[in-house]
């Protein structure tokens, strides 16, 4: 029987033996990336990397949270990384105190997730609205998570990763609508920010208009480069744990990792601790206003 750890390797050195059919084409610049492009699909890889999701899941807890087990780390992982404030405890907010929370569901590795996060409309308004509109119309909706660095940072929001047969273009997608630069929070561990093209096409550090990031570690070295405009308060384990999945030679993951909706609301006062703590970090209950009926109703029952 393969242990997680072999299963992984198994699936990355597959998909080291389909690098020589990459293919030449621009891929959008990310935080501390170069443009590179995926490799081509191939079902065996697939069948594997879903199998190694699978099981990197389930072990992670076991193996002590975002313990390596990848044959290499890229170097942006290695970014400089400073002491930043830590995210105030949402189970602290006052009675009185609102906040606007998308509430993303994810689903990998056989299992899905909550991942919530609370936006920032005073410091980024314009994007918060982009945001918002988005999530409203379900754009979000079946898109994948396109790129995944262990330690540094997880990404997606491209719509061209709605079609698995178009990998070779992901990353490059959301360009319809640019948004202007609102820099003014750090990338603290869970920031959540939009993605842009580099400064030498883009001097006014505009955003893309769909692509978000989430980063897992405080980095100063791209402070004031690109716009944050929210913060993970709930499920930034299920985003290490993307972290760990099988990726090609250009982070992106073999098997799809999927947003499966995002849904904003407003919710007033605290948020709720739950019962059991799943992972690293505390985890909090999902506010009724993001439940559908039957969730409401056992809420409430149980």
């Amino acid at each position: 029987m393969k242990t997680p750890l072999l299963t992984c390797l198994l699936a990355i050195g597959c998909c080291a033996a389909l690098n020589a059919q990459q293919l030449n084409a621009p891929k959008m610049l990310l935080p501390g990336g170069a443009p590179v492009v995926p490799a081509s699909p191939a079902t065996e890889v697939e069948k594997l990397a879903e199998e190694a999701q699978k099981s990197l899941y389930q072990s992670v807890d076991k193996a002590g949270g975002a313990s390596s087990t990848k044959s290499s780390v890229t170097s942006t992982s290695n970014s400089l990384r400073l002491p930043s404030p830590r995210p105030e405890d949402p189970s602290l907010w006052t009675k009185e105190s609102t906040h606007k929370i998308a509430v993303m569901e994810v689903a990998f590795g056989g299992m899905k997730d909550t991942v919530m996060i609370e936006l920032y409309s005073n410091d980024a308004p314009q994007t918060v609205n982009s945001f918002i509109d988005r999530c409203d119309s379900g754009f979000y909706n079946g898109l994948a998570f396109h790129r995944a660095i262990e330690s540094f940072l997880v990404q997606t929001g491209d719509p061209l990763t709605s079609d698995e047969s178009a990998r070779e273009k992901w990353g490059t997608g959301g360009e319809d609508k640019t948004l202007p630069a609102e820099i003014k929070r750090p990338h603290r561990i869970g920031a959540v920010a939009m993605a842009r093209r580099a400064d030498s096409v883009n001097p006014e550090r505009r955003s893309n208009g769909s692509q978000f990031y989430i980063t897992l570690g405080n980095y100063a070295s791209i402070d004031n480069k690109y716009t944050v405009f929210g913060q993970v308060v709930s499920g930034l384990d299920a985003i290490k744990r993307i972290s760990l999945m099988p990726v090609d030679a250009n982070d992106c993951p073999v098997a799809r990792i999927e947003v499966k909706s995002i849904k904003v609301i407003d919710h007033k006062g605290p948020l709720q601790v739950e019962p059991e703590l799943a992972g690293d970090g505390q985890r909090y209950s999902k506010p009724n206003s993001a439940r559908g009926f039957v969730g409401r109703f056992l809420n409430r029952v149980w």
